[in-house]
């Protein structure tokens, strides 16, 4: 394939100056929070929804955001855009740059186009405009990284989007009990949509092919970045895939930056189903027994045992901090206001790594 340079300014026009490097002042949280130009670098990893709402809370208190994505998903116009062009799966990619969309005008109306699925009886039934849009640009462009950087300039995002890889991985898990005719006995699902619906226990989980490179820049943002954030979402499809890395995972064992788990607000069907907060943590240290943590971050009301919790959380060297961050109402979700200021609190308490505050 083909490389192109793009000077991205230019190509996107007078909407450039929103993006990347520009966060300040197009949130006023943002803006307080770096407001003589020094604030925290964070790297938020996941996927899906979980990491979409810590990029929406993150971006209020800091404009020096990168999120890096699993590329392991095959459902969906993500998956049939993988199957038949032999590409990256762009959906949760898609979701991070659309949760770093401000909350103007240009940020929502963009967040909701790239957002916007079309519905027919023909083949682009469900697919979703920014998906295609991603695609278009790798397919032009020949360069993941830059590709997605124009995408944020011409969102005006609010920090930077990047894949854990460049290669579209398989995710596989050893499931106990899958057929339930057979609970004892040990399965192999193959596939990220499959995995995260499965019945059963889900026991650990591995990457095809195994041992795949990671992208340069995520590498390098996990490296100097001041913090470092994982979770919340889909445990075994969306939060350990990054720890399967090895770069990645090196990565985080090098980096001096400071690390923060947040924990989701319940077990989800099939792939955590059952799960307590502890056990998160349990089958965490079981795919990454190097991994260290400085905070482990979860809401009052979701941890009915704090001393079992705060007992898993030492074999990562961390400490438990409980605050109100789920949203009213009767699903489980992150409300972006209260997770930015347990964030932010998080940042100022426990130490700081450069001169951003």
């Amino acid at each position: 394939m083909a490389r192109r340079t793009v000077r991205l300014g230019r190509l996107v026009g007078a909407p450039g100056a929103r993006g990347r490097g520009s966060a300040l002042g197009r949130s006023g949280k943002a803006g307080k929070a770096g407001a003589a130009g020094k604030q925290p670098k964070v790297v938020a990893l996941g996927g899906g929804m979980g990491l979409s709402a810590s990029l929406t809370a993150l971006r209020r208190i800091t404009g020096d955001l990168t999120a890096v994505v699993t590329v392991a998903d095959d459902g969906g116009s993500s998956g049939r855009l993988r199957d038949e062009l032999g590409v990256l799966p762009p959906g949760d990619l898609r979701k991070a740059l659309a949760a770093l969309c401000g909350d103007d005008d240009w940020g929502r109306t963009w967040a909701e186009v790239i957002q916007h699925r079309f519905e027919s009886r023909g083949d682009l039934h469900d697919h979703a405009v920014g998906n295609l849009l991603i695609v278009a640009l790798w397919e032009q462009l020949g360069d993941h990284v830059q590709a997605l950087d124009l995408v944020g300039k011409l969102l005006g995002a609010h920090g930077r989007v990047l894949p854990m890889s460049a290669v579209p991985l398989e995710l596989r898990a050893l499931v106990r009990g899958h057929d339930p005719e057979l609970p004892g006995e040990l399965s192999t699902v193959c596939g990220q949509a499959t995995v995260a619906l499965t019945p059963g226990e889900v026991r650990r989980v591995e990457l095809v092919p195994a041992d795949p490179p990671a992208v340069p820049e995520a590498v390098n943002a996990v490296l100097d970045a001041d913090w470092v954030v994982l979770g919340p979402g889909s445990w075994f499809s969306s939060v350990i895939p990054h720890l399967l890395v090895p770069e990645l995972a090196q990565a985080l064992t090098d980096t001096k930056a400071r690390k923060v788990l947040s924990l989701n607000l319940a077990p989800q069907p099939g792939e955590t189903a059952g799960f307590s907060p502890q056990r998160h943590l349990e089958v965490l240290t079981r795919h990454a027994p190097k991994l260290t943590l400085d905070v482990v971050l979860a809401d009052q009301a979701a941890v009915p045992d704090q001393d079992s919790l705060r007992e898993a959380a030492k074999r990562f060297a961390a400490t438990v901090e409980l605050a109100p961050v789920a949203a009213p109402g009767g699903l489980p979700r992150h409300d972006p206001e209260l997770l930015a200021a347990a964030y932010d609190r998080i940042f100022r308490m426990h130490g700081r790594i450069g001169p951003w505050r």
